[in-house]
């Protein structure tokens, strides 16, 4: 199945409003205005009405496309928390103003935690193990704990698996496990010692590098990973999904990609990631694709 995803709740977060290649985003008590490519119409609200908002504001660097520095205003924080609940999911983000425009949150993932933690509450295991791949400041690794799971924790940056465990503890979690290493090789080797999770998530970056300069290119590297991926699956009781975020790939690539499972009595639903604003236009904002037995 195949669809556009929205549709979660989460009062502390609101995209406001986008367009001319900016969106302005409200994180609990702050508005946030930062870059975004796909933005190419105009925008709804006049520029006096997001100056009136914004309490902070992302300006690139000379040349740069992500890379630039934070304005903040009207007593803007550094760092704040908001909340996350879905059901009896109860989670804590700690976000800050990164050099690279991001505030430690990827807000449409929303639909996918809920996704992870329901499927991890329905696996028939006493305690499901999950591997979170590119895992970032831990959205997807808090859910599957919220569930259950014994979580594996995956990336390369040293800093980002400190920002996680912060928000483990915010929401009051424990016992992931913290694996700071390139995502691709930890993969390889876990294939090799026969290792298998109930739930595998992956969310691999467009581009970028290991803790040792190792190179990441989506499109050279995808196929070969989303296969190793496929195989550290249990048989039954498994659960997997994949999202990307890459300006012109289709989530039909990774329903073909994920097709090679040859999976029999397998629920398998894909789409778009996106978000709409006040005005009613939708931000797209990645694409996945996801499957389970249970």
């Amino acid at each position: 199945m195949s669809a556009e995803k929205n549709n979660f709740t989460w009062p502390e977060y609101e995209l406001v409003d986008t367009g001319g290649f900016e969106k302005l985003e409200r994180f609990g008590e702050y508005y946030v205005a930062r870059p975004e490519p796909q933005a190419l119409w105009d925008k709804s609200m006049p520029e006096s009405e997001w100056k009136k908002l914004v309490s902070t504001r992302f300006r690139t660097d000379k040349g740069a496309t992500d890379k630039g520095e934070w304005f903040r205003f009207q007593g803007m924080p550094s760092n704040w928390e908001i909340p996350y609940r879905h059901d009896n999911m109860s989670l804590k983000f700690q976000l800050g103003l990164s050099s690279f425009k991001h505030v430690g949150l990827f807000p449409e993932q929303a639909y996918n935690w809920n996704y992870i933690f329901e499927k991890t509450l329905s696996l028939r295991v006493k305690k499901p193990k999950v591997l979170n791949l590119f895992a970032y400041t831990g959205g997807a690794s808090l859910a599957a704990k919220a569930g259950g799971a014994d979580v594996t924790h995956v990336d390369s940056v040293k800093q980002v698996i400190s920002w996680a465990n912060r928000n483990m503890v915010l929401s009051g979690l424990k016992d992931i496990r913290w694996v700071a290493e390139d995502a691709v090789k930890f993969v390889r080797r876990e294939v090799k010692r026969g290792n298998r999770y109930n739930g595998v998530i992956l969310d691999p970056p467009a581009y970028g590098r290991g803790p040792r300069g190792e190179k990441w290119m989506l499109a050279k590297c995808l196929n070969d990973l989303v296969k190793d991926c496929l195989k550290l699956l249990a048989e039954s009781n498994m659960f997997f999904v994949i999202n990307v975020y890459s300006m012109g790939l289709s989530h039909l690539v990774l329903e073909n990609l994920i097709s090679e499972s040859g999976r029999k009595g397998i629920k398998t639903e894909s789409g778009e990631l996106c978000l709409k604003d006040r005005s009613g236009k939708k931000l797209p904002l990645g694409v996945f694709s996801r499957f389970s037995d249970v």
